[in-house]
């Protein structure tokens, strides 16, 4: 039995667009102000949903990874943005650990606070800080599915040695979402039971 090949690939744009931002990312407002401005790209290109997330060493403010919102370009729901950053840093790192020993600590940035899946996949990855711009219920408010997250999850990840600061540029942010809703953009969820 034959079975599909399955790959993740980001759009042609990404790689110009990541050489192109001279803002530096010396600051967390920066490594945030650049994840916002790729969701935007990701929208105005039609490349994919308003969701961008990208892995970065802090210390010495080094982008490793960017990822974009891949689910219906790549049908694959799985490829959110942060988990398409994850995937490609672990690739880039050469693996599956991004906390292992001889690794420097990861930042991951998101545009919009990890939905259940991916709050899942953070203490996987071995990423020790997470900045979340936008919340959840910004996603919610323009119909997508964020599925079911402990009220507490926040503090879930603290327990396992993995920092989070949110709305980082939260309004900035939200008006991605809010203005991808507004264009008739494609809200893909699961199915709200």
């Amino acid at each position: 039995m034959l079975f599909p090949h399955i790959e993740l690939v980001l759009p042609d744009w990404v790689g110009a667009f990541c050489e192109s931002w001279d803002q530096g990312f010396s600051s967390v407002e920066m490594r945030a102000a650049f994840v916002i401005a790729l969701s935007r790209q990701n929208v105005a290109r039609q490349t994919g949903g308003p969701f961008a997330a990208a892995v970065f060493l802090p210390g010495d403010e080094t982008l490793v990874a960017p990822g974009v919102n891949l689910v219906v370009s790549a049908i694959c729901s799985a490829a959110h943005a942060e988990m398409v950053a994850l995937m490609i840093a672990q690739q880039i790192m050469g693996t599956h650990d991004l906390g292992g020993d001889m690794l420097p600590d990861l930042e991951l940035v998101s545009s919009t606070e990890p939905c259940a899946m991916c709050m899942g996949a953070i203490p996987w990855s071995g990423v020790r800080s997470l900045v979340c711009c936008a919340r959840g219920e910004d996603a919610e408010a323009i119909g997508m599915d964020e599925g079911e997250k402990p009220s507490d999850w926040v503090a879930a990840l603290e327990r396992r040695d993995i920092r989070v600061t949110r709305d980082i540029f939260r309004e900035e942010a939200a008006k991605v979402l809010q203005d991808y809703a507004a264009s008739g953009g494609l809200i893909y969820n699961g199915r709200k039971g």
